[in-house]
């Protein structure tokens, strides 16, 4: 609010009042009346009160003539200044002019302080109006900033719920790259795994170093671990590449939010400023300056556009999580099934090495046993070989003893005929026995040699069992859980 009398701090630009128009002050020279140059409004930058205001209240009033329905007198009618009467007695002005005088004086006066009067009616109704019109246009000025900041906060308000959003799916994003970074290293686990187990299963022996179903298992589960973890490296890689633009869309919000807060406590001041309020100065020209850069359209489409890129990254970054959770868990069912595969394949395979193993025991056992009735048979026949030796000793012994008979006493006798026949089934029973003995130790030699393959297959079987049943196995019972590969831990 601005007071009566003060000089005025603003200019508008609505057309100014015209110039009131004022009687000049009276002068001693006529001729200074007739040429008188009526006012003309200077520049706008003067003040409103001209110094020509003081300068003619200043000057001492004359009988000049004031205006043009008294010229003034003819020149044949002005008194002489140097009276032509005697005794040096003389008059200027006579009666007449005198009266004439006062009445142009007292007119002059009457029309001086109705123009005065006018003068401040206008001035009084030009001081309301400026009045009026700068608490019309300060209060105009004041709505703008107002509808601004409420402008300023709406945005602001749907930048920092954006911002929320955006810190929470960036949140669950990070969340979902370590699970990737921890599925991704708990799978180096189950590789080295099933790699070892191809090579501990090269030190099988014999005939038990076979291309089975286990060893098809085993490089199927490689390949398997191989392709998910190219897979997963591919995820993780996504994931970081997303997290980037995540982050962008974020610094993003967070600038303009920012420098949302800087305008609106700049607008909030500028609403809340006053006439009375402190901290207000003269800043000439500043309104000829314009650092403006956008306008009201481009500055709220600039707001929109970083809340739809903001959201249109987050869209995309929960679609990459479902994705990246569905590859997680197919990788893991995957890997749970060709483990499975492994281990029923390992469990068939130790199951049947181990009947062989106890159908070879059996076997070793009857063989071992029968090895055994073959050695006492054998030894059997050696003693029946040697009694029967003996008794052909004996018989031999009689037909040469008898062959010592003199003349006629050498008699072929039923005697000598059954000593005879004696020999011969003695003969014939010794070479039976032979045959027997010979057929026993080759038949031994055979139980023997069968006994040693029996032995050497258990060996095999063993060290096939050892290797599948403890070694395998006993690492394949360290693979991680699911939770473990699902990244959850």
């Amino acid at each position: 609010m601005e007071l009566y009398g003060y000089p005025l701090k603003a200019k508008f630009t609505y057309p100014k009042p015209p110039p009131t128009k004022i009687l000049p002050a009276t002068s001693t020279v006529a001729a200074s009346y007739k040429n008188r140059i009526p006012y003309q409004p200077e520049s706008i930058s003067l003040p409103w009160m001209p110094n020509a205001y003081y300068k003619a209240a200043a000057l001492n009033p004359t009988l000049a003539p004031l205006s043009e329905s008294f010229p003034g007198l003819p020149p044949t009618k002005i008194i002489p200044f140097i009276s032509e009467r005697p005794n040096g007695v003389f008059t200027r002005h006579t009666l007449d002019d005198w009266h004439r005088s006062n009445m142009t004086n007292y007119k002059e006066s009457e029309t001086t302080r109705h123009n005065a009067e006018r003068l401040r009616a206008d001035l009084n109704r030009t001081i309301k109006d400026v009045y009026l019109q700068a608490k019309r246009t300060q209060g105009e000025s004041t709505k703008n900033l107002g509808e601004r900041v409420n402008d300023i906060e709406y945005w602001k308000s749907e930048l920092c719920l954006e911002l929320d959003a955006m810190i929470r799916e960036t949140n669950s994003l990070t969340d979902m790259q370590k699970r990737l970074e921890r599925a991704l290293a708990d799978t180096e686990g189950p590789f080295q795994v099933a790699h070892k187990c191809l090579l501990n299963r090269e030190k099988r022996m014999g005939i038990d170093l076979v291309h089975d179903d286990v060893e098809k298992q085993l490089i199927t589960e490689i390949k398997i671990i191989r392709s998910v973890r190219e897979r997963l490296q591919q995820c993780l890689n996504t994931v970081n590449a997303q997290l980037m633009c995540n982050k962008e869309a974020r610094q993003e919000l967070e600038k303009d939010l920012a420098d949302k807060q800087m305008g609106h406590h700049i607008d909030n001041k500028c609403y809340q400023l006053k006439n009375t309020s402190r901290g207000i100065h003269y800043y000439r020209g500043v309104e000829r300056i314009d650092a403006t850069i956008s306008v009201p359209e481009t500055w709220a489409r600039f707001t929109d556009n970083n809340i739809f890129r903001s959201q249109s990254q987050r869209a995309t970054s929960a679609k990459l999580r479902a994705s990246t959770e569905s590859i997680l868990m197919g990788t893991a069912d995957e890997m749970w099934r060709q483990f499975s595969k492994v281990n029923d394949a390992f469990t068939s395979r130790i199951t049947e090495t181990a009947n062989a193993k106890s159908k070879i025991q059996t076997h070793l056992a009857k063989t071992r046993q029968e090895i055994f009735q073959i050695e006492t048979k054998i030894q059997v026949i050696q003693k029946t070989i040697k009694d029967k030796e003996v008794q052909l000793k004996v018989a031999q012994t009689r037909l040469d003893e008898r062959t010592r008979r003199p003349n006629v006493e050498l008699c072929r006798d039923t005697a000598q005929i059954r000593l005879v026949q004696e020999v011969n089934e003695i003969n014939e029973t010794l070479r039976n026995l032979h045959q027997c003995l010979r057929a026993s130790e080759d038949m031994l030699q055979m139980l023997v040699r069968s006994k040693a393959v029996l032995e050497h297959d258990l060996v095999i079987k063993n060290n096939s069992l050892f290797i599948d049943q403890e070694r395998c196995m006993g690492m394949r019972k360290t693979y991680p859980s699911t939770v473990q590969i699902l990244g959850y831990v």
